[in-house]
């Protein structure tokens, strides 16, 4: 058994997308900005899509595409 701190989550973050200028760092997944609320969504979606994915979307507004 390895130690609790090395675990994978059971999840993986393939996209974060977000209308706040702010939230937008650099990182592992991939990161949009859309100012945009309705292109946010499509984006979202088709992201989602395109790479069978799960769309989570935050109490904030931003949305997370992840592989479960």
């Amino acid at each position: 058994m390895g130690r609790e701190g090395s675990m994978k989550p059971p999840y993986q973050i393939l996209a974060y997308l977000t209308s706040e200028r702010e939230r937008v760092i650099s990182g592992g997944p991939l990161l949009l900005y859309s100012n945009d609320g309705d292109e946010l969504k499509q984006m979202t979606v088709d992201i989602a899509k395109g790479l069978k994915a799960d769309v989570v979307q935050l109490t904030n507004g931003d949305f997370m595409v992840i592989r479960v």
